[in-house]
């Protein structure tokens, strides 16, 4: 009887301790969640670079211990979770499932290539990265919205080439690689169009449409985005809003007359 509440009680503490290390203010939880940061972006770019260079695949060893390290992270979250279903199906969820799939059961990603390629889902995990960053760091609260963009961009990219490249390998003699549908997915979206490469077949026509018709807008809109930003960051000092059009004079929430430094201020 005595070994039940014994239970219960490390099982609290040990929640408590993996929440501590997750959403605490501490030094300790603070490089806890840097540490997972830079342990995401090493992995990342091993990813990307991995799908341009298949010789690094043969690294079956060094790929299982980055799936058990995302498992176990993986494991951790959902133990702390207050709502697990939910985030078992959140897109970052299921982005994380298929990529430790892919790297745990190395069999099952030989046969169906486009697991290997879909590791770059793991960019989804940017999004929860940048919200750790937002509340460390004032630079990614100020740059925020430029730095989304770069991040949607890359998601868009990499998950539109992992598309082509999978639907094309093996039937299109032009798209052997995934460096040939990186190509092509970004001649397309630049525009370019060179023609040396073009997707064959119905479903091949049709996913050039798509990219054609709703890729070039979202990719024009988040090149635009990060050069030119449509907002600027500056909290109204009566609101507290902290979004306003680059030219703003007053806010658009209060009225209260803004003070925001431009380039033109001083002429």
């Amino acid at each position: 009887m005595t070994n039940k509440p014994s239970q219960a009680s490390f099982d609290q503490r040990l929640r408590m301790q993996i929440d501590f290390l997750y959403h605490g203010a501490s030094v300790r939880a603070r490089n806890f969640r840097w540490g997972l940061l830079a342990f995401d972006g090493i992995t990342i770019f091993y990813f990307v670079i991995g799908s341009f260079f298949y010789t690094l695949d043969s690294q079956y060893l060094l790929e299982q211990g980055i799936g058990l390290i995302y498992l176990i992270e993986f494991g951790a979250r959902l133990y702390i979770s207050k709502k697990r279903l939910r985030d078992i199906f959140h897109p970052v969820g299921l982005a994380d499932l298929i990529v430790i799939a892919s790297l745990l059961a190395p069999s099952l990603a030989g046969n169906f290539s486009f697991l290997r390629v879909l590791r770059s889902l793991r960019l989804l995990r940017s999004y929860r990265m940048l919200r750790t960053l937002r509340q460390q760091s004032t630079f990614v609260r100020l740059h925020e919205d430029i730095i989304f963009s770069i991040v949607n961009l890359m998601v868009f990219v990499f998950i539109i080439t992992a598309i082509v490249y999978v639907s094309q390998v093996g039937a299109n003699p032009a798209i052997k690689s995934y460096v040939d549908a990186l190509y092509f997915t970004i001649a397309t979206l630049t525009t370019t169009g060179f023609g040396d490469i073009t997707l064959i077949g119905t479903s091949g026509h049709i996913l050039a449409v798509l990219i054609m018709i709703f890729g070039i807008s979202l990719f024009l809109r988040l090149i635009q985005t990060i050069f030119r930003p449509g907002k600027i960051r500056f909290e109204c000092p009566a609101c507290g809003l902290n979004r306003h059009d680059t030219d703003a004079v007053h806010c658009k929430h209060c009225g209260q007359v803004l003070h925001i430094t431009t380039e033109g201020s001083n002429n």
